[in-house]
């Protein structure tokens, strides 16, 4: 097990990122977009990383997956073929990342940040206000294979704006309203961050104390989130958190690619 000491203004970062992270989560999703940066701008290294990033961002998919469940928005046996998949896809490609060179890794994932941040701000998806799941037949289960494949894989081997992608995949696939997408969303992220933690966790790359910690926050940060997002619109909140994430990746990207 690696572990690594930290100061206490490096304690405090964790806990406000964890925070905000949650908080935004909770609003626009995305939180994965500012813990990967942070942990990496503290010296760990990608792929352990990666590995604790997991550790924290399953206590807030667990709680949101949790919600969704209890309040009738999300149907594990209808979506039962995603999840089968997401969990195939998860597997294999947090297997395949860890044996991957840290250093192409060090250039690639400030790369990835900084497209999946530009994707989320550019983005402009027409809401649906179908509540209606689609009819059962071998069209939707293939879509649903393929969607949990994909995204599992992508959330395996590197994971920011896996959830956004969920979102917005979900509702032009099946045209859901947005608040079903996200119930989707949150399960097949556990699903997906679930898997890959243990994986992580098999070959040493999870630092416990770091991600418990930053687990935690981003737990109380989640639940700020929900209940601010009543009176913050994501309108709002959304520049922000791009703006943040930004500055980190292309700080990140100066490090990785031109120091």
């Amino acid at each position: 097990m690696t572990e690594l000491l930290l100061d206490p203004s490096s304690w405090a970062l964790l806990l406000i990122i964890g925070l905000l992270a949650g908080f935004i989560d909770a609003i626009v999703g995305g939180g994965g977009m500012l813990t990967v940066p942070a942990l990496l701008s503290l010296g760990l290294p990608p792929h352990l990383t990666l590995g604790t990033n997991k550790l924290s961002a399953c206590f807030g998919s667990a709680t949101a997956s949790y919600t969704y469940f209890k309040k009738q928005l999300f149907n594990p046996q209808f979506w039962k073929q995603s999840l089968y998949s997401t969990f195939l896809g998860a597997f294999i490609g947090t297997v395949i990342i860890n044996f991957i060179s840290t250093d192409w890794l060090d250039k690639l994932l400030p790369a990835i940040i900084i497209l999946v941040a530009l994707y989320t701000l550019f983005n402009r998806m027409k809401e649906s206000d179908t509540e209606q799941l689609p009819a059962q037949n071998r069209s939707l289960r293939l879509k649903q294979q393929l969607q949990g494949f994909l995204l599992g894989f992508y959330d395996g081997a590197l994971g920011p704006g896996t959830g956004a992608f969920w979102v917005i995949s979900t509702m032009r696939l099946y045209k859901l309203n947005i608040l079903l997408a996200s119930g989707i969303a949150k399960s097949m992220n556990f699903v997906s961050n679930l898997t890959s933690l243990l994986v992580f966790i098999y070959f040493g790359q999870v630092d416990w104390i770091i991600g418990l910690i930053m687990g935690s926050s981003l737990m109380l940060g989640a639940y700020i989130g929900a209940h601010s997002a009543i009176h913050f619109g994501a309108k709002f909140i959304r520049p922000v958190f791009i703006l943040i994430v930004m500055i980190m990746a292309l700080n990140l990207g100066y490090n990785a690619w031109l120091s």
